[in-house]
């Protein structure tokens, strides 16, 4: 199996069966993942040599408006969409297999987390996981120590206090906070 193929059955939410042909990719990809981060995050690089790496890290280029403050974590890197004048800060965790795409001019606080797969709920197969994407629209601000879960699209405008736990999408031009967030005021 190769990055395409995954990345389409991982768009059409295809079940991930433990040991599977798709399983042992994302083991594969993940060595890849971590090869590229830990140079991301072990030694000092300008910003450029930081959207180089990124760039690589995600198989598309970034623009010249992209920042992002290391250490940054993911398990695989390929199913990653970022679109123009994206803030990524540090620490942040994203598990992207399911799919993850970023607006533009989105910010990204400090230990977001962002997970894409969930895991079955029966005992048996809880090592096979279910593939959802995350959406996350323009202009999105998420604060520091959010996370976002898997099938959740967040909305054009829409903030995400800081410490929310996202389960159910985001109305555009909304605040949600909270765990689980709720939202809390509509953005005139």
């Amino acid at each position: 199996m190769d990055t395409k193929q995954f990345n389409a059955a991982m768009k059409k939410q295809n079940y991930i069966g433990a040991g599977s042909e798709m399983h042992l990719h994302m083991h594969e990809m993940a060595d890849r993942a971590r090869k590229i981060t830990s140079e991301i995050n072990n030694s000092y690089h300008t910003m450029a040599e930081i959207r180089g790496l990124f760039s690589e890290l995600i198989g598309q280029q970034v623009d010249e408006q992209f920042g992002l403050f290391p250490p940054f974590y993911t398990d695989y890197g390929m199913n990653i969409k970022v679109g123009s004048h994206v803030f990524i800060n540090s620490a942040c965790c994203f598990q992207d297999q399911g799919g993850i795409e970023i607006g533009d001019n989105v910010q990204i606080g400090h230990q977001t987390v962002i997970a894409t797969l969930n895991h079955d709920l029966n005992p048996e197969k809880r090592w096979n996981m279910i593939p959802a994407p995350v959406k996350i629209g323009n202009n999105v601000w998420i604060g520091s120590h959010a996370t976002i879960l898997s099938g959740v699209t967040v909305g054009d405008n829409a903030v995400i206090a800081a410490g929310a736990v996202v389960t159910k999408d985001v109305p555009a031009n909304t605040v949600v906070a909270g765990v689980p967030a709720k939202v809390i005021k509509t953005i005139e």
